[in-house]
């Protein structure tokens, strides 16, 4: 991950580290310095490296002292001994900074970069997301029917948009809300996050809109004693608590990446195959084909999170952010689970209806 980034002699300085010790530092994308997990002298580290300035050669040194629980960096840049540069980063900082992207090569002509042409003309137009609104709409009014269809929509795009929330509030750009038929809807943003606490936050967040959504509706179900209130609460509430099944890529399964992780790659590894494993006995036990297309998704994010453990660019939760975390997603399955209990304790059918549906 990136650990810090400034400038040196107008250009960009940035390093890179992650836990198990190793540190890359590069000026102007051009690697300098780097050290292996045994070259560091517990949190203090220090890279030198030369410059030339015309002909003039240049001793350029940086120290830091790290803490990685909870996360700090000091550091301090000198040239010729002159100290240049000082200052300290934490994980505000790190959420809040843009991780560097390579530059791409400059391609030829060809068939592919004139669809991707088309492709990024059409995003422009937002044509993308009206074409697939309206295949969503018509997919659900097709299944049930129109009123529901429309009302299915409202709660993904409720849904959704505590994903986009929680992106505006680390201050990411958001590209919006993409309807998918029959798969739900996606919240999409241009930029990547830098820590694992971003990841429980913005999965999260969809889910606890969710909540609020049927919270609203129960409300209002209690004052008007309509029906079609207290379906809407029940199916939104079933339909936010799948979505927690601790199965990648379900934002249940995001949350526990995330958390899991953070212990250490082990136990990362451990968790995250025990959901995909109760998602196959749940898929078993109740017969829901959905499954199988997640969990195929799923298992390869696994299996790319495992490979690239040492290289993660995330920033791991502390002891602090992973009782939060647990917490925060459990009183969340919790108080959906209490709506769906209170509506299935008055004996009506409308449990069914939810379980009916992700059955097909």
């Amino acid at each position: 991950m990136e650990l810090l980034a400034t400038e040196c002699l107008g250009k960009p300085l940035r390093l890179e580290g992650s836990m198990a010790g190793w540190q890359q530092l590069y000026w102007d994308n051009t690697l300098v310095s780097q050290l292996d997990a045994s070259s560091s002298d517990g949190s203090y580290s220090s890279h030198s490296f030369t410059l030339l300035q015309g002909e003039v050669r240049l001793n350029c040194k940086l120290q830091i002292e790290l803490v990685w629980q909870p996360f700090n960096i000091d550091y301090k840049l000198s040239i010729n001994e002159q100290p240049i540069e000082d200052g300290s980063r934490n994980q505000k900082d790190i959420e809040q900074q843009v991780p560097f992207t390579p530059p791409k090569a400059e391609r030829r002509f060809s068939l592919i970069g004139l669809f991707s042409l088309g492709m990024k003309a059409l995003k422009s137009a937002k044509l993308i997301k009206v074409v697939l609104a309206s295949a969503s709409l018509a997919a659900y009014s097709w299944l049930f029917s129109f009123q529901f269809a429309i009302a299915l929509i409202a709660c993904l795009v409720f849904h959704e948009y505590g994903h986009v929330r929680a992106m505006k509030y680390f201050g990411m750009k958001t590209k919006g809300i993409y309807l998918v038929p029959f798969l739900g809807g996606l919240a999409l943003s241009d930029e990547k996050i830098n820590t694992r606490w971003q990841d429980v936050v913005i999965s999260i967040m969809g889910p606890f809109f969710g909540l609020l959504l049927s919270i609203a509706l129960l409300i209002a179900y209690f004052i008007t004693d309509n029906m079609f209130f207290g379906g809407l609460a029940v199916f939104n509430a079933f339909l936010n608590l799948f979505n927690l099944l601790p199965i990648l890529p379900l934002d249940g399964g995001h949350v526990l990446k995330s958390i899991s992780f953070s212990m250490n790659s082990v136990t990362g590894i451990v968790l995250c195959a025990a959901g995909a494993i109760g998602g196959v006995v749940i898929s078993y036990s109740l017969g829901l084909t959905l499954f199988g297309f997640l969990l195929i998704m799923g298992t390869i994010e696994i299996v790319l999170e495992w490979k690239q453990r040492h290289h993660s660019h995330l920033l791991p939760l502390d002891r602090y952010g992973q009782i939060v975390s647990t917490l925060w997603y459990l009183g969340l399955v919790f108080a959906l689970i209490s709506i769906i209990w209170y509506f299935a304790s008055t004996g009506d059918a409308l449990l069914q209806l939810p379980l009916q549906i992700l059955g097909t």
